[in-house]
Parts: C-alpha cells; sequence; structure tokens
C-alpha cells in the first residue's frame, strides 16, 4: 500500500465540531432524508474532550441497501462521487468534488444493521461514557501522529489494536446500549 503524504494533525477538541456537523446535516438533508432514517456525527470529532484530527465523519443511515443507488444518484447530482465501501464492511464511502463552505468532512452511507454503523457507534458512544479509555485514545492518536506525520496508513494501523480493544469492551457490558438496539 503506498503512504499517503497529507501531514496529520491532531488537535484539542473543539466544540465547534458538533456546529460544523449540524450544518453539514442540514445541507444533505433536502437531498436525501427521504432515502435514510437519521444522520450520525460519528468519529473522533463527536466525542466530547477527545482530540481529533479536524475532519467531520457523517454517516447517512439507510434501512436496506434497497435505497442505496438512489442516494447515488441524488448525491451525484450535488456533487459527490460514490467511492464504494473502501474495505469496510458495512460502509459505503463518498467524495466531494467540488468545494463547499464547510470545514474538511467524510461522508458515508451505512445500512443501519451494517458492521461499520455499528461500530462507529459503539465507539462513539463508549468513548463519551469512558473518560480513561477517551484520554488513553488521544494519548494514542497524539503519540501516532508525531511518529507518522506524513503516513496516514501507519497512523491508522497505529489505532487499530486500541480500537478493537474498545469494541471488545462494548460488546463485553461496558456499555451496550448501541448493541441492544441493534438486536
Amino acid at each position: 500500500m503506498v503512504a499517503r503524504t497529507q501531514a496529520i494533525e491532531v488537535v484539542p477538541y473543539n466544540p465547534e465540531w458538533a456546529h460544523e456537523f449540524t450544518r453539514i446535516k442540514e445541507y444533505l438533508l433536502p437531498y436525501v432524508d427521504d432515502l435514510i432514517l437519521a444522520v450520525e456525527h460519528v468519529g473522533s470529532t463527536s466525542v466530547p474532550g477527545l482530540d481529533a484530527k479536524p475532519i467531520i465523519d457523517l454517516d447517512l443511515v439507510m434501512a436496506s441497501y434497497d435505497v442505496l443507488p438512489e442516494i447515488i444518484e441524488r448525491l451525484a447530482k450535488i456533487g459527490y462521487v460514490h467511492e464504494g465501501n473502501q474495505g469496510i464492511e458495512g460502509r459505503e464511502a463518498f467524495k466531494r468534488i467540488q468545494e463547499d463552505e464547510f470545514m474538511k468532512y467524510h461522508l458515508f452511507v451505512c445500512p443501519q444493521d451494517g458492521k461499520g454503523f455499528v461500530e462507529h457507534l459503539a465507539l462513539r458512544d463508549y468513548l463519551c461514557s469512558h473518560e480513561a479509555d477517551r484520554q488513553a485514545y488521544a494519548e494514542l492518536k497524539n503519540r501516532l501522529a508525531g511518529q507518522h506525520r506524513n503516513d496516514r496508513d501507519a497512523y491508522g494501523a497505529g489505532k487499530t489494536a486500541f480500537i478493537q480493544a474498545i469494541l471488545e469492551k462494548a460488546r463485553a457490558g461496558a456499555d451496550t446500549s448501541w448493541y441492544r438496539r441493534k438486536q
């Protein structure tokens, strides 16, 4: 795999990220609201107090893949290209191909019971309610950003074991409200 060279920047939590998520959500809803169940703010910027790369992650949640072709078509009309699941089950990535007024963001479309979406919620909800693990994750991310400033693949790989451990804690019952909703 070729390393991506854009520098990695992890910054302290910014409460404006929640506002920016809302702005992007409100922009997208008129185009897809009748096809989706919800729009969720996920990723590190959705966790109050967590250091993060300043990039908003949004999941548009659909009932099933049956509506994905229509979502792809509608998003294409407003400047998004479908990039497939990028190797992550239950998560379809979209790239914005024109400038807009928002801070950098990643847009995903996920089925409500898809692994990608369920894990996004599990990680977010667990870190929101477990300060020690949230702090440990921030420290890890800052250390990795320093070590792999120009290698996004190594940065991401360095977080994998920690994320998997958090997901295991969530599955083991430390915080399973997200999981029970999906049963």
